[in-house]
């Protein structure tokens, strides 16, 4: 045969990956090819595939006769808005995904390039699993990712899609990188499959109810992002890019906003409600602070009293934490500090500012917290933002009461820029609280309860729960009219572009896992 007729021959064979008949199963399930999900990833034709000859290696089992090029997965670099990132795409059409000695190559050595140029690594997860057939070849496959993705972690960011099956050990790997895009219904994550935990615990549970999209994306957090389809799925990875840097050297990406620095919004003044019992949406606040109202939330479904995720400011990238008073009142607990003390770390290790907005009245009591830990969990936040060395600006819209307001980006562990609005409440704990305490027997002795305590409320509130207290020491920067929220957080970061901090010498900290 001719040479590059061979050729030729060869990379149609490499293309048309398991055949016509099971490319065309993929779709009937709703889901596209791994090349598809690829070409929609990647800016048209700039995708360039690495090691597309490669087959396997195992003899047995009849596997010699099977011999496909690429093996399964489908790995190169491409641009994405303009910018160079890496990828792999496992092929369920070929031998179902299945991970082998030389598929994990394949992936491992585009990791390695991905880190030396330090460029984001995107994995399209499909697979049945490690191949049987290659026995504890696959699974050191599977180890030396995990080795790539934990020397990766904090250098080039990572995301990982779900967009088939994924069990077993194969769930790790997406574990360790820094965001995960499921699809809903066509997608799974778990470390053992419902058979088994049919037998071990006689649980009856179906694949979607144990790791479908929704069950990581709301109850096990171990997913980020829950979308409807592959072409949803691609869209949020290019998306989620964009207010990302290549690697951690970088500076996050800057666009033209379009948008006004110095716009006030009169509606802001009217945002707290006249109750400090009753909830408001901070989503309305972010909505108007930020560059033409676009804000990408991560971990939309999960620990909701807590909102995180990426948005701009005069076009720069930011990432925002902030307390949700219409969920749980706002309250820390387990599920939101670990939420919110991952986004931090991560923020800190791309060198993203973080503007946290502060409407917190503590951490969420009762046995079901003290008992899973929540001063080690919610430690783990406080660790992040003391840790944490880029700009760092908070605004305090309502409550900031107790350990929490130490926790929330306060002054005390090296926030930049505190502000707060005349509705602050900053004290050890709340008024009604603090008068149960400190006038206990006077309102035992009093003749009128009720009203000696509305009094001595009125009078804590006066004295103590406002943010005049604190800028009087110097622990508020300023108390700042809500309508000009977005014009100080702008004026805030422009100070602080030239930042320059750093942690002793160490190898690491110790964080309280």
């Amino acid at each position: 045969m001719n040479p590059i007729d061979k050729l030729n021959d060869l990379e149609r064979l490499a293309e048309l990956g398991g055949g016509d008949d099971r490319r065309r199963k993929q779709h009937e399930q709703g889901k596209l090819t791994a090349r598809e999900r690829l070409e929609r990833l990647f800016d048209p034709g700039t995708f360039e595939e690495v090691d597309k000859l490669v087959t396997h290696r195992c003899r047995d089992f009849g596997m010699d006769r099977q011999l496909i090029p690429g093996d399964g997965v489908v790995t190169g670099h491409g641009r994405v808005n303009g910018r160079v990132v890496y990828a792999f795409a496992q092929d369920f059409t070929v031998f179902g995904g299945s991970l082998s000695e030389t598929n994990a190559a394949k992936i491992v050595k585009l990791m390695d390039m991905a880190m030396r140029n330090g460029a984001p690594i995107i994995g399209l997860n499909d697979s049945g699993g490690a191949r049987i057939q290659e026995g504890v070849l696959s699974l050191g496959g599977y180890a030396d990712i995990f080795l790539r993705n934990t020397l990766a972690s904090g250098v080039v960011p990572q995301i990982s899609a779900i967009m088939g099956p994924c069990a077993g050990g194969a769930v790790y790997s997406p574990a360790i990188t820094d965001f995960v895009v499921m699809v809903k219904h066509t997608s799974y994550m778990f470390v053992t499959g419902p058979d088994v935990i049919k037998t071990v615990t006689h649980e009856d549970v179906t694949k979607e109810a144990l790791g479908g999209a929704m069950t990581h994306n709301e109850k096990s957090g171990v997913a980020h992002f829950a979308v409807e389809d592959d072409g949803e799925c691609t869209d949020v990875i290019r998306d989620l890019l964009s207010f990302l840097p290549d690697n951690n050297l970088d500076d996050p990406p800057r666009v033209e906003s379009g948008d006004v620095a110095d716009r006030d919004d009169p509606t802001l003044d009217r945002l707290i409600p006249s109750s400090p019992n009753q909830p408001y949406d901070m989503l309305d606040l972010l909505h108007s602070v930020v560059d033409h109202g676009v804000f990408l939330e991560v971990h939309q479904h999960y620990a909701r009293n807590l909102v995180v995720g990426f948005a701009r400011l005069a076009g720069r990238s930011v990432g925002i934490v902030a307390n949700q008073p219409a969920h749980l009142a706002g309250t820390l607990d387990i599920n939101a500090s670990v939420k919110g003390a991952r986004f931090v770390r991560f923020c800190d290790a791309f060198n993203i500012p973080l503007v946290t907005f502060e409407d917190v009245p503590g951490f969420l009591p009762g046995t079901v917290q003290e008992y899973g830990g929540i001063i080690r969990h919610g430690a783990k936040l406080l660790y992040a933002f003391a840790e944490a060395t880029v700009p760092k600006v908070t605004v305090i819209t309502r409550k900031a009461y107790g350990g929490a307001y130490c926790v929330m980006a306060s002054k005390h562990i090296r926030t930049d820029f505190n502000f707060a609005w005349p509705s602050a409440e900053i004290a050890v704990m709340g008024p009604e609280g603090a008068v149960n305490i400190l006038y206990r027997r006077e309102l035992e002795q009093a003749a009128d309860p009720a009203a000696l305590r509305a009094e001595k409320v009125a009078e804590f509130r006066e004295k103590f729960a406002n943010p005049y207290v604190s800028a009087e020491r110097g622990f508020i920067d300023e108390v700042i009219l809500p309508r000009t929220t977005r014009k100080r957080l702008i004026q805030a970061l422009a100070t602080l572009e030239s930042k320059r901090d750093k942690n002793p010498p160490k190898k690491h900290g110790n964080i309280p896992l």
